[in-house]
């Protein structure tokens, strides 16, 4: 991780990302620059959260896991997003890991000042409550699909709602078949069946791991009306 206080750039983002509609004066915020290399950890599950940090350059990959070692892929996150919120309103330690997966940076306020100065901010409140609803409307859907719905049904679901592109099909958006498996709470090996499967319906074709679809009505058939969003 680097750090760095370059209160242009910061100025930069702020105004990019309309952040001073959240802060009623983000000129006395002590804000900081932080980068993180791909592949960097830049929350560690577990451990006892900093501040807040507001995602805006990059992308990042949150996950959660369990004592036996599995993880659940969560979602890809880009900006402006918010990391930390549950947290500290909870006040609990961190509940999911982020993980950088390109060179990405974000505007980090330490946690006293988070607590002593914008927690009596209505604006910060309010967006902070915009972005917890979202985590809570799209975690909830993407539960309900999966516990509910049979694989063929959830892959059918996730290919309509990623080529829709709301925000939550953006960040559910990978090419990996492992990643897909785990966002739609399969194996990779199930997962691969349904493929097969969909391919001899002539619903989609694969060449050299890229997956094109064929016959989009069919496969909104096969979901159900089902959305992850």
């Amino acid at each position: 991780m680097k750090t760095k206080y370059d209160q242009n750039q910061i100025q930069d983002y702020i105004a990019t990302y309309q952040l001073d509609q959240i802060f009623s004066q983000a000129s006395a915020i002590p804000i900081q620059l932080r980068t993180y290399e791909r592949n960097e950890i830049v929350l560690k599950e577990g451990d006892e959260l900093d501040g807040i940090y507001f995602q805006v350059e990059g992308r990042t990959k949150v996950s959660s896991s369990i004592e036996t070692g599995k993880a659940l892929l969560l979602r890809f996150c880009h900006p402006l997003s918010v990391f930390g919120d549950v947290e500290l309103i909870q006040k609990v330690v961190i509940q999911s890991q982020v993980e950088a997966t390109e060179p990405t940076t974000f505007l980090f306020i330490n946690k006293r000042t988070v607590e002593t100065e914008l927690m009596l901010d209505r604006n910060f409140l309010y967006e902070l409550l915009k972005y917890l609803s979202y985590k809570l409307q799209t975690c909830t859907t993407a539960s309900r699909i999966n516990l509910l719905a049979s694989v063929e049904e959830r892959f059918a679901s996730y290919l309509l709602t990623t080529r829709l592109q709301n925000e939550f099909g953006k960040e559910i958006l990978t090419p990996h078949v492992p990643e897909i498996a785990s966002l739609i709470g399969t194996t990779p090996r199930h997962l691969n069946r349904v493929i097969q499967k969909f391919i001899t319906m002539n619903v989609l074709n694969k060449e050299k791991k890229k997956i094109s679809i064929l016959d989009w009505d069919r496969l909104d058939e096969i979901s159900n009306g089902l959305r992850y969003e």
